[in-house]
């Protein structure tokens, strides 16, 4: 929010939320930034300075509120139970700061229960996540931006999921490199309703280890706590880090540093993303004896549970890892099958033939979305999979073409414009056969090839994965 925006009457409210002018939204650079991805990691010295007892004083300083706000508003996200938007928290802030404020350091905050929604998953059944308010999210942040620098310099470094400075590729090239050193076989461990299951005294103790301000602990225990909104009704939660809240992610990492460091005491090789955790050995044997000793010590040591029918002892390029898996041949990275079959679905939605909207339409949200998925799976070594995607889309469009052009003189008008052949023209305009099956005919090959499709503003994903690999 610039400055000239601030009416003048809510200036000395603002004063009150961060003295160095909360109105200023200046876009600090990724140096100066707290948070998931801008914390620096600390050299220890200085993490145990920071151990004190004023850390919930660090959490409401002006500067680090400012920054969660920001971040709050970027992510945007639905409202939780109470109703409050994103859109309505600044307002709420320039009226309500001073008092909740005093709340959080007097140790009388509450925070309110997370409203429960339902995802369902790309392969069957459905993942429960917790909305926090939009309230509870920016105390949260805040958490999250203090606490960060404080555990993160000291989880495993094969520890990759919401990291400062790492990413899914990180995890899977280094996955690569075990493969490729002979560790051809996987541990694949899934964990049974993770965050659902965490349990509160064993995180708590964990988080005992590195905070000393006892307020910080009964405030992350109260989110904790809280309870899911469940159609109206509040029911209690005992365990479990509801997904959806932005300090889930580096509590969910503090409780399974545990099994990282009980990994490296035992000389594996691994590479964990969250609660995906793949364990890599060289043979199956091997695997079968690691996969027994880690799951007793998740259920014995953690109370976590193991998924047995989703978690295996398998070569790599039998089992995906965020997406991806491998090629047995010469160990590239390559899309998981279940990956192609996502894209393909999404792009199948966005090509309906029955879909009343206009072709240049169309092909922008299909640039939308695959702009965004190409980001990521360009990490994949077959660049022959996007050529083959690449040729199933635009025969999907030549059928969405084909279709709004329903009467006969109108293609053959159109075709004609295209510079079609009149023998092609009339062989495809008088042809009775489905869209489907005439979308792969010569006539309309000829008639919307490759350039046409470029000319209507559609970018191949042959093209958007050598551009993202040049950036790279």
């Amino acid at each position: 929010m610039a400055r000239s925006r601030v009416p003048r009457q809510q200036q000395k409210t603002l004063s009150l939320f961060d003295e160095s002018d909360f109105a200023e939204d200046r876009v600090k650079p990724e140096s100066e930034r707290g948070g998931l991805r801008g914390t620096p990691a600390q050299p220890k010295e200085t993490i145990r300075e920071t151990q004190v007892f004023d850390l919930l004083e660090q959490v409401v300083a002006p500067q680090n509120m400012r920054l969660a706000l920001k971040r709050v508003e970027q992510n945007k996200g639905s409202a939780g139970g109470d109703g409050m938007t994103v859109d309505d928290l600044r307002p709420f802030l320039l009226s309500h700061w001073s008092s909740l404020r005093s709340a959080l350091l007097a140790g009388t905050y509450r925070p309110q229960p997370v409203k429960r929604v339902e995802i369902p998953k790309p392969s069957g059944g459905i993942r429960l996540l917790g909305i926090p308010t939009v309230l509870d999210r920016l105390i949260q942040q805040a958490l999250l931006q203090v606490l960060t620098p404080l555990f993160d310099p000291y989880f495993s470094p094969t520890s990759y999921g919401f990291r400062p400075g790492k990413r899914g590729h990180d995890a899977v090239r280094e996955a690569k490199k075990y493969i490729r050193s002979g560790y051809d076989w996987v541990v694949d461990l899934d964990l049974e309703k993770f965050f659902d299951r965490v349990n509160h005294d064993i995180l708590m103790a964990r988080l005992a280890h590195r905070i000393s301000d006892k307020r910080v602990l009964r405030l992350i225990r109260r989110f904790l706590t809280s309870g899911v909104l469940i159609n109206g009704l509040v029911s209690a939660t005992d365990e479990g880090t509801p997904q959806g809240g932005p300090l889930s992610p580096l509590l969910s990492n503090i409780v399974l540093d545990d099994l990282d460091k009980e990994l490296t005491r035992r000389g594996h090789r691994f590479v964990r993303y969250a609660d995906d955790c793949n364990i890599y050995v060289g043979s199956k044997r091997a695997g079968e004896r690691v996969k027994a000793s880690v799951t007793a010590f998740l259920e014995d040591r953690l109370r976590l549970k193991v998924n047995e029918a989703k978690s295996a002892v398998a070569r790599p390029w039998v089992r995906k890892f965020l997406g991806l898996t491998f090629s047995h041949v010469d160990k590239r990275i390559r899309l998981a099958p279940a990956s192609l079959q996502k894209v393909k679905g999404k792009i199948r939605n966005l090509t309906q033939r029955s879909a009343a909207i206009s072709m240049a339409e169309r092909i922008r949200q299909l640039n939308q979305y695959l702009g965004g998925w190409m980001g990521y799976f360009a990490l994949s070594e077959s660049p022959s999979t996007f050529s083959e995607l690449d040729e199933w889309m635009r025969r999907r469009l030549r059928m969405c073409q084909w279709k709004q052009w329903k009467r006969t003189r109108t293609r053959v008008r159109e075709l004609r414009a295209l510079g079609l052949k009149e023998l092609d023209v009339w062989e495809a305009a008088g042809s009775r056969k489905a869209y489907w099956r005439l979308a792969k005919s010569p006539p309309l090959h000829k008639a919307f090839n490759n350039a046409y499709w470029r000319g209507l503003g559609l970018v191949t994903l042959t093209d958007r994965y050598q551009r993202v690999r040049n950036a790279w």
